[in-house]
Protein backbone atom coordinates (compact mmCIF):
# COMPACT_ATOMS: atom_id res chain seq x y z
CA UNK A 1 0.00 0.00 0.00
CA UNK A 2 1.66 3.69 -0.72
CA UNK A 3 2.17 5.99 2.22
CA UNK A 4 1.13 9.58 2.55
CA UNK A 5 4.23 10.55 1.15
CA UNK A 6 3.79 9.01 -1.72
CA UNK A 7 0.95 10.59 -2.65
CA UNK A 8 2.65 13.57 -1.95
CA UNK A 9 5.56 13.06 -4.16
CA UNK A 10 2.99 12.13 -6.72
CA UNK A 11 1.70 15.31 -6.79
CA UNK A 12 5.23 17.47 -6.10
CA UNK A 13 6.48 15.73 -8.87
CA UNK A 14 4.07 16.68 -11.07
CA UNK A 15 4.35 20.34 -10.49
CA UNK A 16 0.70 21.39 -10.13
CA UNK A 17 0.15 25.19 -9.82
CA UNK A 18 -2.86 27.41 -11.03
CA UNK A 19 0.36 28.91 -12.95
CA UNK A 20 4.10 28.30 -13.23
CA UNK A 21 4.80 31.14 -9.89
CA UNK A 22 2.61 29.21 -7.34
CA UNK A 23 3.70 25.57 -7.20
CA UNK A 24 2.32 23.46 -4.42
CA UNK A 25 2.63 24.52 -0.85
CA UNK A 26 1.59 22.67 2.18
CA UNK A 27 -1.45 24.17 2.49
CA UNK A 28 -1.84 22.99 -1.08
CA UNK A 29 -0.63 19.38 -1.01
CA UNK A 30 -2.60 18.66 1.88
CA UNK A 31 -5.81 19.36 0.27
CA UNK A 32 -4.23 17.56 -3.17
CA UNK A 33 -3.94 14.40 -0.38
CA UNK A 34 -6.80 14.72 1.09
CA UNK A 35 -8.97 14.43 -1.86
CA UNK A 36 -6.75 11.45 -3.54
CA UNK A 37 -7.88 9.73 0.10
CA UNK A 38 -11.25 10.70 -0.20
CA UNK A 39 -11.98 9.76 -3.80
CA UNK A 40 -10.12 6.38 -3.67
CA UNK A 41 -12.06 5.24 -0.54
CA UNK A 42 -15.56 6.18 -2.47
CA UNK A 43 -14.27 4.61 -5.45
CA UNK A 44 -12.74 1.47 -4.75
CA UNK A 45 -13.84 1.35 -0.66
CA UNK A 46 -10.26 1.28 0.70
CA UNK A 47 -8.00 4.10 1.44
CA UNK A 48 -5.04 4.74 -0.33
CA UNK A 49 -2.58 5.04 2.42
CA UNK A 50 -2.77 4.20 5.77
CA UNK A 51 -1.85 7.44 8.05
CA UNK A 52 -4.73 9.44 9.64
CA UNK A 53 -6.23 12.79 8.62
CA UNK A 54 -6.99 15.61 11.04
CA UNK A 55 -9.09 18.57 10.97
CA UNK A 56 -7.14 21.13 11.56
CA UNK A 57 -8.22 24.76 11.59
CA UNK A 58 -7.48 25.33 7.52
CA UNK A 59 -8.61 22.35 6.82
CA UNK A 60 -8.04 18.37 6.64
CA UNK A 61 -4.13 17.80 7.46
CA UNK A 62 -1.87 14.65 7.46
CA UNK A 63 0.17 15.61 10.65
CA UNK A 64 3.27 13.10 9.02
CA UNK A 65 3.74 15.25 6.09
CA UNK A 66 2.40 18.43 7.72
CA UNK A 67 5.94 17.97 9.66
CA UNK A 68 7.69 16.35 6.71
CA UNK A 69 7.27 19.98 4.65
CA UNK A 70 6.40 22.82 7.11
CA UNK A 71 9.76 23.93 6.66
CA UNK A 72 8.99 25.19 3.26
CA UNK A 73 6.14 27.63 5.30
CA UNK A 74 3.83 28.51 2.38
CA UNK A 75 6.64 28.49 -0.31
CA UNK A 76 6.33 25.89 -3.00
CA UNK A 77 7.80 22.64 -2.04
CA UNK A 78 10.33 21.29 -4.53
CA UNK A 79 9.35 18.11 -6.59
CA UNK A 80 11.52 15.32 -5.55
CA UNK A 81 14.66 14.38 -6.93
CA UNK A 82 13.92 10.42 -8.44
CA UNK A 83 10.06 9.53 -7.57
CA UNK A 84 9.08 6.90 -9.98
CA UNK A 85 4.98 6.47 -9.80
CA UNK A 86 4.95 3.12 -11.45
CA UNK A 87 7.00 1.85 -8.88
CA UNK A 88 4.02 2.66 -6.06
CA UNK A 89 0.90 2.75 -7.79
CA UNK A 90 -1.13 0.67 -9.74
CA UNK A 91 -2.01 2.26 -13.07
CA UNK A 92 -5.57 2.84 -11.58
CA UNK A 93 -4.13 4.92 -8.79
CA UNK A 94 -2.33 6.73 -11.46
CA UNK A 95 -5.31 7.37 -13.43
CA UNK A 96 -6.99 8.56 -10.05
CA UNK A 97 -4.18 11.12 -9.20
CA UNK A 98 -4.03 12.36 -12.52
CA UNK A 99 -7.96 13.14 -12.00
CA UNK A 100 -7.33 14.86 -8.60
CA UNK A 101 -4.42 16.25 -10.40
CA UNK A 102 -6.47 17.80 -13.65
CA UNK A 103 -9.73 18.44 -11.04
CA UNK A 104 -8.38 20.20 -8.13
CA UNK A 105 -4.62 21.20 -9.31
CA UNK A 106 -5.96 24.02 -10.72
CA UNK A 107 -7.19 25.74 -7.59
CA UNK A 108 -5.30 28.05 -5.15
CA UNK A 109 -4.22 26.28 -2.01
CA UNK A 110 -6.89 29.00 -0.46
CA UNK A 111 -9.50 28.29 -2.44
CA UNK A 112 -8.99 24.60 -1.90
CA UNK A 113 -8.93 25.80 1.99
CA UNK A 114 -12.15 27.13 1.55
CA UNK A 115 -13.69 23.90 -0.37
CA UNK A 116 -12.90 21.99 2.17
CA UNK A 117 -14.37 24.19 4.93
CA UNK A 118 -17.59 23.36 2.77
CA UNK A 119 -17.29 20.03 3.17
CA UNK A 120 -18.82 17.62 5.43
CA UNK A 121 -15.76 15.22 6.92
CA UNK A 122 -13.76 18.06 7.93
CA UNK A 123 -16.95 19.95 9.55
CA UNK A 124 -17.78 17.06 11.17
CA UNK A 125 -14.50 16.96 13.06
CA UNK A 126 -13.13 20.65 13.32
CA UNK A 127 -14.23 21.60 16.70
CA UNK A 128 -12.65 18.78 18.29
CA UNK A 129 -9.56 19.01 15.49
CA UNK A 130 -9.42 14.99 15.56
CA UNK A 131 -9.21 11.90 12.90
CA UNK A 132 -11.21 12.45 10.03
CA UNK A 133 -12.54 8.68 9.93
CA UNK A 134 -11.54 7.11 6.39
CA UNK A 135 -14.99 5.55 6.39
CA UNK A 136 -17.04 9.02 6.79
CA UNK A 137 -14.70 10.24 3.97
CA UNK A 138 -15.90 7.12 1.94
CA UNK A 139 -19.53 8.05 2.32
CA UNK A 140 -18.88 11.73 1.87
CA UNK A 141 -17.02 11.34 -1.58
CA UNK A 142 -19.42 8.77 -2.60
CA UNK A 143 -22.18 11.09 -2.60
CA UNK A 144 -19.77 13.68 -4.78
CA UNK A 145 -19.57 10.64 -7.27
CA UNK A 146 -22.96 10.70 -8.71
Amino acid sequence: MPRAIDVANYFLARNVGTDDDEGVSNLKLQKLVYYAQGFHAAITGNPLFNEPIQAWAHGPVVPALYHEFKNNGSNPIPAPVAFNAEAVFSQDQIGLLNEINNVFGQFSAWRLREMTHQELPWQSHEKAADEIPVEEMRQYFLTRLR
